[in-house]
Parts: C-alpha cells; sequence; structure tokens
C-alpha cells in the first residue's frame, strides 16, 4: 500500500497536526501508564526535528461531548509531554474558536477531540476545522485507524497534505510483511475465550498459515471438534462445525495434554483469586472429567508446539493460550512466549493480553515487532479496510 510518510516530506517552517492514540490511564491526575505516550514520541520528535511547529491532538475515555467530565482531560499529558520533550508544551482547550497561539512554544496538545460535537460522527465541518489548524496533517494512530471518525479519516480528506507518522507507517509495514507475501512455513498463534470473537480472523489465517496454535476457550472449542470431552471447559457447542471446517483448511496445534481445575473450586466472581487457591492438574485431554475445566497447556504439549513455533518463518500472535495472570496455569504461555522470542522467524504480536504477557514474561526485545493496534490490529488481519488507512492511499 503507498500512501505520503512524514519522513519523506519537507515540513520545515510549517504547522502539522498529529494526531496520535494518547488514551492513557489516569487517576486523580496522575498516568498509571506511559506506553502509548513513549510510542507516540518519535513522530513527534521527527517533526521537530524537521523544523515545523507541532500540534498534537487525541482522544481519552468515552466522554459525552454534551457534558465532558473533567477526569477526560488530556492537561495532564501536556505536562508528561514537556518533561519528556524538555519544552514547553502548552495545552489548548479553545482551539475550534480561536486556533492555535504557540507564543515561544513549539508544541502545543488540544484538549480531547471527543469533547467536540460531531467527532465520533465524523462530521465534515469538524473535520475541516481540524485541517484549517495546520499545513500538513500526520495520522499516527494506528489503534483508532478502523474507526471512521473526524479526528482520524475525516481530517485526511480535508487536509491540503495527509501523511503517516512513523508509528502507524512501522504498524502498517509490519503487517505487510506479515500478511502480504509472508515467508513460509507461517504460523499463528489465536487465543481467547471464544471463536465467535475470532472467527473472522481465524478465517483469514486458514488460508495464510500452514499453522495455528489455538489457546484458551478458543482450543476448547477446537479439542470438542476432534471428538475430546471437554468436560466443564467453557466452549461453543454451535461453533464446533464451524471449527471442523477451519481444520480441513490447516493444520490445527491442538495440546494432548493440558492442565485443569476442579469446577467446584472455581468462583467466578473473582475468577483470578480462586483460581490462585485452587489445585492445578495435569492430564491427557483424553482423561478430563466432567467437573473438571481446562485452564492451560501442559508443559510437555507446549514444549511440542514451542517446536513448532521455532521452526516457523513467520509468526502472527494474538492471544495467550492460559490464564497466564495465575502462574500455576501460565506456564504453556511462558512456554510459547520463549518459543516467539527465540525463533528465527519474523514474528509480530497484537492484542492487549499478548503485550501483558509479553511484559511479564520479559521478551519484549526478541519479538519483531509489537503491535499497539489492538482493535485495528484484529481489524487488519480479518482483512476489513480501516478508514483511515484507506483515506491515507489515496493520497494528496
Amino acid at each position: 500500500m503507498q500512501f505520503n510518510r512524514l519522513q519523506d516530506l519537507d515540513i520545515n517552517n510549517k504547522i502539522v497536526l498529529i494526531r496520535e492514540d494518547l488514551n492513557v490511564p489516569i487517576k486523580d491526575g496522575k498516568i498509571s501508564n506511559d506506553a502509548r505516550l513513549k510510542a507516540s514520541l518519535p513522530t513527534i520528535q521527527l517533526a521537530l526535528d524537521k523544523g515545523a511547529k507541532v500540534i498534537v491532538c487525541s482522544h481519552l475515555g468515552r466522554p459525552d461531548p454534551e457534558n465532558p467530565e473533567s477526569k477526560y482531560s488530556l492537561e495532564p499529558i501536556a505536562n508528561y509531554l514537556t518533561d519528556v520533550l524538555k519544552q514547553p508544551v502548552i495545552f489548548v482547550k479553545d482551539y475550534l474558536q480561536n486556533g492555535v497561539n504557540f507564543g515561544d512554544s513549539k508544541v502545543a496538545l488540544l484538549e480531547n477531540v471527543r469533547f467536540n460535537k460531531g467527532e465520533k460522527k465524523n462530521d465534515e465541518n469538524l473535520s475541516q476545522a481540524y485541517a484549517d489548524l495546520c499545513d500538513v496533517f500526520v495520522m499516527d494512530a494506528f489503534g483508532t485507524a478502523h474507526r471512521a471518525e473526524s479526528s482520524t479519516e475525516g481530517v485526511i480528506k480535508k487536509a491540503k497534505i495527509a501523511c503517516a507518522g512513523l508509528l502507524l507507517a512501522s504498524e502498517l509495514d509490519a503487517l505487510a510483511k506479515a500478511l502480504d507475501n509472508p515467508e513460509k512455513p507461517m504460523l499463528a498463534i489465536v487465543g481467547g475465550s471464544k471463536v465467535s470473537t475470532k472467527l473472522d480472523v481465524l478465517t483469514t489465517l486458514a488460508k495464510l498459515c500452514d499453522q495455528i496454535v489455538v489457546g484458551g476457550g478458543i482450543a476448547n472449542t477446537f479439542l470438542a471438534a476432534s471428538g475430546v470431552n471437554v468436560g466443564a471447559s467453557l466452549y461453543e457447542a454451535d461453533l464446533v462445525e464451524t471449527a471442523k471446517q477451519i481444520m480441513s483448511e490447516t493444520e490445527i496445534l491442538l495440546p494432548k495434554t493440558v492442565v485443569v481445575a476442579k469446577k467446584s473450586q472455581i468462583d467466578f466472581e473473582d475468577f483470578l483469586g480462586s483460581l490462585e487457591k485452587a489445585d492445578a492438574i495435569e492430564k491427557s485431554v483424553d482423561e478430563i472429567a466432567d467437573d473438571e475445566m481446562i485452564l492451560d497447556i501442559a508443559k510437555d504439549s507446549a514444549d511440542t508446539i514451542a517446536q513448532a513455533i521455532k521452526n516457523a518463518k513467520t509468526i502472527l500472535w494474538n492471544g495467550p493460550v492460559g490464564v497466564f495472570e495465575v502462574d500455576k496455569f501460565g506456564t504453556g504461555t511462558q512456554i510459547i512466549s520463549q518459543a516467539v522470542a527465540d525463533s528465527a522467524g519474523f514474528s509480530i504480536a497484537g492484542g492487549g493480553d499478548t503485550l501483558a504477557a509479553i511484559d511479564k514474561y520479559n521478551v519484549a526485545d526478541k519479538v519483531s515487532y509489537t503491535s499497539t493496534g489492538g482493535g485495528a490490529f484484529l481489524e487488519f488481519v480479518e482483512g476489513k479496510q480501516l478508514p483511515a488507512v484507506i483515506a491515507l492511499s489515496q493520497g494528496k
């Protein structure tokens, strides 16, 4: 896919508006996780280094534009950016009425775009108002690229010049490498509680991959499709036939041994807490009792799957294979995480739980590319067109 890239443009003495994804957890004015903020910095710094004045915009949470609450304000992020960029970042609330007055600063942060009526409805007038603030619009928020909103898709169509920032471009390049013409053999790891939530992903990947590792409740549905009694495990009986169809299209790597717990020991209102106290029992998939729930892949099966991962040339990873938050049910995810890290192939990982597993097992620096996209990552893998990306590809 062809699109303008920030690094290729002359933006000296121009004003650029950069749409970032700064949707981070803030409580009592304190930022508790700055991963998305750190991911935005290279694009902001590049624009400054190229001689531009920079306006940054983003959403935060889901405020009501009719009555926006102060807890959704981006003001704490302006203070954060001031510290990390080592220069003053002005915070602008009334930019739709009065524009942006930089004063002696070179960087401005706009108040939450979702405070603006029409933002989520992709209002054309609001899109034009954003475009009027700048000479160049930079889309760098891959995590919102699947939403057709005024600050994502609409402004691209209205801007004099629009381009992709470093983060968005790197996401698209990595996904293209994994999906457009992947080096074979290709293997995917797909975890999650339900086949239904990942059905489009599985269907797409079945046509691309030589092998797919499934985990969590998804694996339970595939085990049931292969004739295994999954006991009290969560699975989707109505999708067993769908699972069989997917199994006919590619090789699904299923465990032969698993880790289970008695359902009677599990409190679903305090799921993780009860699992800390529950007994973790390893057994063959052919021996699961009616009152047992599968919660992880056992070590010997995980080791076998790990070998397939290490042999793959392209690896796409979305989702853990067990309840890894509790160590006794995290062995499978830990072994698979390390296998991805040890593989010489190209690996791309995405999804909140996947990133949490990567952090827990300290393999972030050994995964070729870690996507910050969340829902956009999944939709891209499914083959859906992302509105902001399509708008960028049409170029101007």
